[in-house]
């Protein structure tokens, strides 16, 4: 085993410690991500009640399509389901406890083969 130079030694930790901050801010993204997820979604269904959309089926196809845009860029998929339908049921809190019902029922279980898990509180 041949012993490093030790200037190369120092450019080595210096790219992995570069490396492991393009990781760590990539996390920071992601959760960025996730949380926009979460916003959106709760937007999406207060916007649906105020024109009388079907609470249900907006939730529903916003959890799908957090599912399908988190396949696109990579990230994790159950955290995007959980973010949107998450999101969903809160906006419905700030309609009504029937739109927390509707809301619930359409996210709850598997979407797009997911299994999505809610996570409270919704405060």
């Amino acid at each position: 085993m041949s012993k490093m130079d030790p200037g190369r030694k120092g450019i080595v930790e210096s790219v992995k410690d570069k490396m492991v901050g393009s990781i760590k801010g990539t996390g920071e993204v992601m959760n960025a991500a996730v949380d926009t997820v979460s916003v959106s979604a709760r937007t999406l269904v207060k916007s649906a009640a105020e024109v009388g959309g079907d609470l249900g089926a907006v939730a529903r196809n916003t959890v799908e399509g957090a599912i399908s845009g988190a396949k696109q860029v990579g990230l994790n998929v159950e955290e995007a389901a959980s973010a949107a339908a998450t999101g969903a049921i809160k906006g419905a809190g700030e309609v009504s406890q029937e739109a927390v019902r509707q809301v619930r029922g359409a996210v709850t279980g598997f979407i797009a083969g997911v299994k999505v898990v809610v996570k409270e509180p919704f405060k």
